[in-house]
């Protein structure tokens, strides 16, 4: 049976992060990917110049299309930038896909520093989300504005602040820790169980990391809809998302920070 795995996200008209990364890493990875587009960005490698939600009735709609045909496995959130959004996703979730494993990246700032999340949509985010997901992926940044604290300066902080999060609801935590310094990037998976499982790659020296965050969740998801347990598709998403940075400057694209080379395996 073919796996199947939906984006519920905004779209990137630069190709690089959003729904367009999130249908690259999934077909990489040998899943087949549906989506639910939840804003329109006037985007390219350089920053975000407009945002257009879309109504939050169309978002619920389109769930309600997705999940009423396709055999969905794994569901991976993104940008969701207005609460009325958030309450449409986490309502249509609950109705139609109520068992579904769910990725969920608060995605708050894009690469470029753009900020993405409305006023109030924060809190909407911790309330009605967080419970739903497996797991979610914060970058220090991210987790840091989730508490409403400092990012955290070292690993015993990251996980410190990955306990917390999971507190208020989520399955696990996935610290990622592209945003501190060292050789090597570490992230820590926080499950419900007390354990703790350390994720490595070799920091790599490019300015085009642009969808990192988005590529990772949606190997995460890509795993979890061909059948892997939480820890191992977690640890192939780390290997597959420092791949594609390292073969990230293979690419060309625009003129500021580019996209990671999702289809590094297949293309010559």
């Amino acid at each position: 049976m073919t796996a199947i795995a939906v984006t519920v996200a905004g779209s990137d008209s630069g190709g690089g992060a959003g729904i367009q990364a999130d249908l690259k890493t999934f077909s990489a990875l040998g899943v087949y990917g549906a989506s639910v587009v939840t804003a329109l960005t006037a985007q390219n490698t350089r920053g975000v110049q407009g945002i257009h939600d879309v109504p939050a009735d169309f978002v619920g709609q389109q769930i309600g299309s997705v999940f009423g045909d396709l055999a969905v496995a794994a569901v991976k959130i993104g940008m969701l930038s207005q609460a009325p959004v958030i309450a449409a996703v986490a309502e249509g979730l609950a109705r139609h896909a109520p068992g579904c494993p769910v990725v969920l990246d608060p995605v708050m700032v894009a690469t470029s520093g753009d900020r993405l999340l409305g006023d109030g949509a924060i809190d909407a985010l911790q309330r009605l989300l967080l419970p739903r997901a497996l797991v979610i992926t914060p970058n220090l940044p991210e987790a840091a504005a989730l508490l409403g604290e400092a990012v955290a300066a070292d690993e015993a902080a990251m996980l410190d602040q990955g306990r917390r999060l999971l507190a208020r609801g989520p399955g696990a935590v996935l610290m990622k820790g592209g945003h501190a310094g060292g050789a090597e990037s570490v992230d820590l998976l926080v499950g419900a169980d007390g354990g703790v499982l350390r994720l490595t790659g070799p920091r790599v020296a490019t300015r085009n990391t642009h969808g990192t965050g988005c590529t990772l969740s949606a190997a995460i998801a890509a795993g979890l809809a061909r059948g892997l347990p939480l820890a191992e598709a977690a640890r192939a998403a780390k290997d597959y998302v420092s791949a594609a940075i390292t073969a990230a400057d293979r690419l060309s694209i625009g003129r500021g920070h580019g996209p990671v080379h999702h289809f590094h395996a297949l293309w010559t």
